[in-house]
């Protein structure tokens, strides 16, 4: 089980270069979550330790990031997260923002699409590039997943780089809700984090270019992530499917044939 990772120094699981600001960084938030919170790591050997992957994860709390980026580090990955611009205007966490090398998206203006040129540079030199695709802490009452954003089916589609969905729970009970609040530590809650295998979007590859590609490829991706979030919460959704909101372009014609039935399945066909 790669939860016994977690009570291994980061020297012994991840040699990794990487700015020495990071690796300190790491070294001290990791030590403090070791302490402070109990881990359920699974799947962690699904986690490529080369090349440059997407890891997508269910966004749950103001906490989880710290709770995925400790998963990922300890497996050998030094998470570059996509991120709200907001956090580089906050003193201190902007400037880690900065000196870790994290990705700031700046939505609803001109250079919003600046944040996936530098996701695909990251990814050009093998980086591990983490994109939370709802894109906000899920307002679902049952802490489900939600639609997701089509950002990191077109990141797929642009560099060809596997997708890596983990699911996590637990981090909503340290800080609940969508605001900052003090955390609740006591008594000592568990992470539990699981890696699923990478989302196969294959079929997908010659209608990259469509509106619709994306939008199946965000519901394949949003399904994966709660069917391990069923597997790790142990409790059934109360849905087959992600399908919260609607699919765009789901009227676009060239996809493929599975592609095609899942949008007749949304009842999105042509």
């Amino acid at each position: 089980m790669s939860s016994n990772r977690a009570a291994k120094a980061l020297a012994q699981v991840n040699r990794a270069p990487v700015q020495p600001t990071y690796r300190t960084l790491a070294s001290v938030v990791g030590g403090a979550l070791r302490l402070l919170t109990k881990q359920q790591w699974l799947g962690g050997e699904r986690i490529p330790r080369i090349g440059g992957i997407i890891v997508v994860s269910n966004h749950i709390s103001n906490f989880d990031p710290l709770v995925l980026g400790h998963f990922l580090i300890w497996h050998g990955r030094w998470p570059r997260a996509l991120g709200k611009i907001d956090l580089w205007r906050v003193p201190v966490i902007g400037w880690l923002a900065r000196e870790t090398g994290q990705i700031p998206v700046e939505r609803h203006t001109e250079r919003a699409g600046n944040s996936l040129i530098l996701a695909e540079e990251a990814l050009a030199a093998h980086e591990c590039v983490v994109i939370y695709p709802e894109g906000t802490i899920t307002a679902d009452p049952d802490g489900w997943p939600m639609v997701a954003r089509p950002g990191a089916a077109k990141l797929a589609f642009r560099t060809g780089a596997p997708v890596i969905p983990v699911a996590q729970w637990g981090a909503n009970e340290v800080m609940p809700g969508k605001k900052p609040t003090w955390p609740r530590l006591f008594p000592r809650k568990t992470m539990r984090l699981l890696a699923g295998e990478p989302v196969d979007l294959s079929d997908l590859a010659e209608a990259a270019d469509l509106p619709s590609a994306a939008a199946e490829a965000s519901v394949r991706i949003m399904d994966a992530l709660t069917a391990l979030l069923v597997e790790l919460r142990g409790v059934r959704h109360r849905s087959a499917a992600t399908t919260l909101g609607s699919v765009d372009g789901c009227r676009e014609t060239g996809l493929a044939p599975r592609a095609r039935a899942r949008a007749d399945r949304l009842g999105c066909g042509p």
